[in-house]
């Protein structure tokens, strides 16, 4: 089965705009960065955490910390999965209690990955909120999880793939919907 790009989302400008965005809304909806901190969910949840950690540096003159979080031993599916997961470090070097905690993503889908990142967060400490950030919203969720701030909601079929590229892991900045193709 192959993979054939149906349609391209975001380029790079409108990957930048949209994260401007989220950093207005974050720093909006929790009346500036006290007790906010930003979790990037490995992999490209992180590089999205970083920027959007350096969009509220610039518009609010202070920053907020940034951590990494893996979360593949809390997978829902592992007994599923034929092979050895491969398990990165989670690096979140401040306590995450009485936080505000911003989980940041790529995609949310089933929201499985989200819940996966709920609970090992939980096992760090308590927040005193979790709230999602997500540059892509396609829909078909399985768990009753809605991201508090969006870049762009794309209705998809199931058959679709949506894809984030970024500059960091993949050398470009764009936003692409996979079709599979027979």
């Amino acid at each position: 089965m192959a993979l054939a790009e149906k349609a391209q989302i975001f380029d790079r400008d409108g990957m930048r705009r949209a994260l401007t965005r989220i950093a207005h809304e974050i720093i909006e909806r929790n009346k500036g960065t006290a007790g906010v901190v930003l979790i990037g969910i490995r992999r490209r949840g992180v590089p999205l955490a970083r920027r959007l950690a350096e969009r509220i540096r610039a518009i609010e003159g202070q920053g907020v910390e940034v951590g990494v979080l893996d979360i593949t031993l809390y997978r829902d599916d592992l007994d599923r999965l034929g092979y050895q997961p491969v398990v990165h470090q989670t690096e979140i070097p401040f306590p995450v209690t009485d936080k505000k905690v911003v989980v940041v993503d790529d995609v949310i889908y089933t929201g499985r990955t989200v819940r996966a990142a709920m609970d090992a967060i939980m096992d760090l400490g308590r927040p005193k909120a979790i709230q999602l950030a997500v540059l892509v919203d396609r829909g078909h969720r399985e768990l009753p999880i809605k991201p508090d701030y969006v870049g762009k909601n794309v209705p998809t079929s199931r058959r679709e793939i949506v894809a984030v590229q970024v500059e960091e892991i993949d050398g470009i900045d764009r936003v692409v919907i996979l079709e599979e193709r027979d």
